[in-house]
């Protein structure tokens, strides 16, 4: 499967999940404070919550309702209850828009 745009790079906020489908896959794009843009799987790995739902703190997005942060960068889990990691894809920027294969992950 090629790449696909998952949204406009103006449509997402410093600091802020948003949450996407990617063909069918759901991920949690973050803009971080330095500018960089982070995809990493949107569920929780201790239970089926949506993790775009949750809050960013410095390079984690934490589960609202248990909270789990889970790296941008790894999708490592840094506290419990969790312990398995999120997957984390591939981000390619092109023309203002971000684009991702949900098919690629990053290896940890």
């Amino acid at each position: 499967m090629a790449r696909q745009k998952a949204i406009a790079l103006a449509d997402l906020t410093q600091d802020q999940a948003v949450k996407v489908d990617v063909d069918g896959v759901p991920i949690a794009l973050v803009l971080d404070s330095s500018g960089v843009v982070h995809a990493i799987g949107d569920t929780c790995t201790h239970g089926q919550i949506s993790l775009s739902e949750g809050f960013v703190e410095d390079d984690t997005l934490e589960c609202w309702a248990h909270g789990s942060q889970f790296s941008l960068t790894t999708g490592v889990p840094q506290n419990l209850p969790a312990y398995e990691p999120v997957p984390v894809y591939v981000v390619e920027i092109e023309d203002d828009d971000v684009y991702i294969d949900p098919t690629i992950t990053k290896e940890i």
